[in-house]
């Protein structure tokens, strides 16, 4: 402006000052009114944070006891851990997942018995040639399970002795079978499968790992031709579920029994089972899958059969939802906060591990999902998936035995550990910051969520006042990570 002026320098110099006062006043009205516009949308801005949501957490009211968070080690898995890894990689990594101080403490396998569709190769306990069978089961073998599975087992119990085992097979031997994958109708057919499930789990209580449960089938509804399925009905399942607990009764054996297996959905099919007097005294309670349905069903079985436990065996991640974000958010509101609020006692995720390239697998069944973690077989790197912070947050502050307790809001779940630390863990689906008061015994703490995020606090119910948060957020800025420690008030 005044480079270019005609204007003398002194005339130059007064306009400038005139200027500068002129530009000086501006920037003060300027002030004066930005001060105002401030203040005046202050009230919007704290409405969309969101006013503050009072969670009560009401310790003298519990529900179901908690058994454990986990994984499935299915052969996929167990093979990736055992090939690819050295030893001191491998020791790293399940120490990573399993051991509640050194890790994130996972405290629940799924196993499947013989092959599933994450398999590197096809078997059953007591395979045999077309056109022969095995009533007797003398070619009975778990030797396959000793290369690899075993070993990585009690390994894992070694790290976690608290871990329980819940196996479920996804077929029967072929010879046991009819032209409709199904089990051949004949009696002794089911009593010899029966004999099969005595057999295994014996023979793995021999080797240092013990059966906490079974179910009878994995997806008695989905029978497919490209890996190891079978069909089985709710009248089979009745059948099959009577001749395994006289069994198991005879042998002593205190493995729980566990029906259905499958999604939230066709809830016909477990009532029906359990309706049946004779099996229901044997049958433990029923396992649920997260492929479809909502999870709202496990508490209306629940309801109809409140003496029965609700289970949650398995749900998946994969290519189909790569979202860090809203994997972590669908995980919480369905699984990892949401199965146990609809009296789950276990949360099971499926493959604990797989590699860079969904696998490894032969043919057959999905070839896009994720693991828990991702190895790549090349580099032996390890990839920390949503699937592992979700869980974590989780397994490693609720301990086995642990009692859920009463929380007041959907986005919660709390619970009184053994050791009588409470654990609050709390997420925020919003894509806005929201505020929390968390109230206990007539004292509260204040806890502001990041958009898309989740918490997890633990405290003393012993009279200690300090907080400790971990928090993961959908940005993955924070990934499972220790905040400074709160106070209760």
């Amino acid at each position: 402006l005044f480079a270019t002026s005609n204007l003398s320098l002194e005339r130059r110099g007064y306009v400038k000052m005139q200027f500068h006062k002129v530009l000086s006043r501006e920037v003060f009205a300027r002030g004066i009114w930005g001060l105002c516009v401030g203040l005046l949308l202050l009230p919007l801005q704290l409405f969309a944070q969101g006013s503050p949501i009072p969670i009560v957490v009401d310790d003298t009211k519990t529900y179901q006891t908690m058994d454990g968070f986990g994984a499935s080690l299915t052969d996929s898995s167990a093979w990736l851990l055992a090939k690819t890894l050295t030893p001191e990689q491998r020791n790293t990594l399940l120490k990573d997942l399993f051991d509640p101080k050194e890790g994130i403490g996972l405290s629940y396998l799924r196993q499947p018995m013989g092959s599933s569709d994450f398999r590197t190769r096809e078997y059953t306990y007591d395979d045999m040639p077309d056109g022969t069978t095995d009533f007797k089961l003398e070619h009975f073998s778990i030797e396959k399970d000793r290369e690899y599975i075993l070993p990585l087992l009690k390994q894992i119990r070694k790290i976690n002795p608290k871990l329980s085992i819940m196996a479920s097979p996804w077929t029967a031997p072929r010879w046991m079978k009819d032209d409709k994958a199904h089990l051949k109708k004949e009696e002794a057919i089911y009593n010899t499968y029966a004999d099969y499930f005595v057999r295994f789990v014996q023979e793995y209580a021999a080797e240092g790992v013990p059966i906490a449960a079974i179910t009878l089938q994995n997806e008695p509804q989905n029978v497919q031709a490209s890996y190891p399925t079978m069909g089985m009905e709710p009248d089979e399942q009745v059948r099959l579920a009577t001749r395994i607990g006289q069994k198991f009764r005879e042998a002593g054996i205190k493995t729980k029994i566990v029906v259905f297996d499958h999604n939230w959905e066709h809830l016909e099919y477990p009532i029906k089972v359990l309706s049946d007097p004779v099996a229901s005294d044997y049958i433990d309670g029923v396992a649920f899958h997260g492929y479809g349905g909502e999870v709202s069903a496990q508490s209306r079985v629940h309801a109809a059969f409140p003496d029965k436990n609700i289970y949650f065996t398995e749900c998946s991640g994969g290519d189909w939802a790569k979202d860090f974000d809203g994997n972590l958010m669908w995980d919480m509101e369905n699984l990892v906060v949401g199965a146990p609020r609809n009296w789950a006692r276990t949360v099971v995720k499926w493959n604990l591990a797989l590699d860079e390239k969904n696998g490894p697998k032969i043919a057959g069944g999905a070839d896009n999902c994720r693991g828990v973690v991702t190895i790549n077989k090349t580099t032996q790197s390890v990839t920390r998936e949503v699937e592992y912070y979700g869980l974590g947050h989780a397994s490693k502050f609720i301990q086995p035995g642990a009692k859920r307790i009463a929380t007041s809001q959907e986005s919660s779940v709390g619970y009184l550990n053994p050791d009588k630390s409470i654990t609050l863990m709390v997420y925020n689906k919003k894509t806005q910051p929201q505020v929390f008061w968390i109230q206990w015994q007539g004292r509260k703490v204040q806890v502001t969520l990041p958009p898309l995020s989740v918490v997890t606090l633990r405290w003393s119910s012993k009279g200690d006042d300090t907080v400790e948060v971990w928090l993961t957020t959908g940005d993955k800025k924070q990934l499972l990570a220790k905040q400074e420690s709160l106070k209760l008030e």
